[in-house]
């Protein structure tokens, strides 16, 4: 019998994350390296290890993800996100705590793009009245 694979993605600014669960002990990979030298900040992977610490399943799946894009607080935010989806779809029931957590949420704040005839986004040339 073949094991079950929980799959689901996450974005986050231009990053998008693609994880998948699988009964195991714990062990968390991303882009076929270790966690802990993926994200090298306490942050980051305090980001990632949130929903599964919110509903109690820590040890209790290996998590392979793939993420790409973006910068690596960008792919934390995916990576979260992916792995939130991934457990709904091991539990509807994890929903509440996952909602309470905010980690259903997509963050939708993005770079706003630079305007054109000006230096960026918001900033305006200075004005010269003479």
């Amino acid at each position: 019998m073949a094991e079950t694979v929980y799959a689901a993605t996450g974005r986050r600014k231009t990053a998008s994350a693609r994880a998948r669960l699988t009964a195991g002990e714990g062990h968390i990979t991303i882009n076929d390296r270790s966690f802990e030298d993926y994200f090298t900040t306490e942050t980051m992977r305090n980001a990632v290890l949130a929903p599964l610490q919110v509903t109690g399943n820590a040890n209790k799946y290996d998590i392979i993800v793939s993420a790409v894009g973006g910068g690596l607080n960008g792919q934390a935010g995916a990576v979260r996100l992916a792995i939130a989806r991934a457990l709904l779809k091991v539990d509807a029931g994890f929903r509440i705590q996952l909602k309470e957590g905010r980690h259903l949420t997509r963050d939708a704040r993005a770079k706003e793009r630079k305007k054109y005839g000006q230096p960026g986004a918001r900033k305006r040339f200075q004005f010269s009245k003479r």
